[in-house]
């Protein structure tokens, strides 16, 4: 069972800011950025890869409630980044599918 598992159990608590059948958006507690919120897809994937394999109309609703999310954060009109890190390489530390939100500034290029 990984932390997002019990986060989504209510056994660990979140600053949860976007809710919806599909989705849970909250606050990172290791903010990177003024505004830096993990978005879960309500049914454990460990990537977004297999995910759209196996359902790839739950990848887009996971996808449409990363989207509505920034919304929700009033982040449509500055901007914002949006980052998936996936494996080993990438440096994913939990093995559950996640995007990080992440605005509030501006964002330097090359990213990694």
């Amino acid at each position: 069972m990984t932390i997002f598992d019990k986060i989504l159990a209510g056994e660990i608590p979140a600053d949860r800011v976007y809710e919806n059948d599909d989705v849970l958006a909250f606050r990172d507690i290791n903010p990177q950025a003024p505004v830096h919120v993990l978005v879960i897809p309500k049914t454990r994937w460990s990537s977004l890869i297999g995910l759209a394999d196996a359902d790839p109309a739950a990848a887009g609703r996971f996808m449409a409630g990363v989207a509505a999310t920034a919304r929700e954060l009033g982040l449509e009109e500055s901007g914002y980044r949006t980052v998936f890190n996936t494996g080993d390489d990438a440096q994913q530390t939990v093995r559950y599918l996640h995007a990080h939100i992440l605005g509030g500034r501006k964002m330097n290029w090359p990213p990694g």
